[in-house]
């Protein structure tokens, strides 16, 4: 039986693997598609689909994921395999860590960008939610929006002339915060090094 196994949101690839690579840990990495989001059960058959597949070969098993809206489903199918999640609702709070609560309070009507997302909007958000066919799903869709807050996991100044132009799409205006792994990597070197 091997060591570690980590088990993570697509959109959070890059970001784990510089995170794994920086601490030099011998641990496998396994995927689960990103675009589940939009449709949170799909990301607990996922994770349970892969949790069975990988099950008995790891000592440990991590799921880099917060809730991500499966309002608490995923946890059941993790005590069910053993395995350990990230403490958090998503990966918005994770990045923003403990500037997320005092956020969402003074302003509530956020849509967060992650670098994963901005690298995806046109295929996530406007080909993934239709609006590219129905271009009037946008006001439905982002309405009530007020502010729109760029987490920044790594320094690209494509992202975040891409960002400029997503608030352009959204008509919202941007702000962009330098948060690099936030407690994403605090969390994650929490549980993985306990195991060592």
């Amino acid at each position: 039986m091997s060591g570690t196994a980590l088990l993570i949101c697509g959109a959070l690839g890059k970001e784990v693997k510089a995170i794994v690579d920086g601490h030099g840990w011998d641990v496998d990495i396994y995927g689960v598609p990103a675009m589940h989001h939009f449709y949170p059960k799909m990301i607990v058959e996922a994770v349970d689909a892969k949790l069975s597949a990988i099950a008995g070969r790891y000592q440990r098993v991590v799921v880099v994921y917060g809730d991500c809206g499966t309002a608490g489903a995923l946890d059941p199918v993790l005590d069910r395999y053993g395995a350990e999640r990230l403490q958090g609702p998503h990966c918005y709070e994770m990045f923003a860590g403990e500037d997320f609560d005092r956020i969402v309070d003074e302003r509530p009507a956020t849509f967060f960008l992650t670098d994963w997302l901005v690298r995806n909007f046109e295929r996530a958000v406007v080909r993934g939610r239709g609006l590219d066919r129905y271009p009037d799903l946008k006001d439905v869709y982002f309405h009530n929006y007020t502010d729109l807050l760029y987490l920044a996991q790594f320094p690209d100044d494509r992202l975040l002339a891409k960002a400029a132009e997503i608030g352009e799409y959204l008509e919202l205006s941007l702000e962009v915060r330098r948060v690099g792994m936030g407690q994403l990597e605090t969390r994650l070197a929490a549980l993985v090094e306990a195991a060592a």
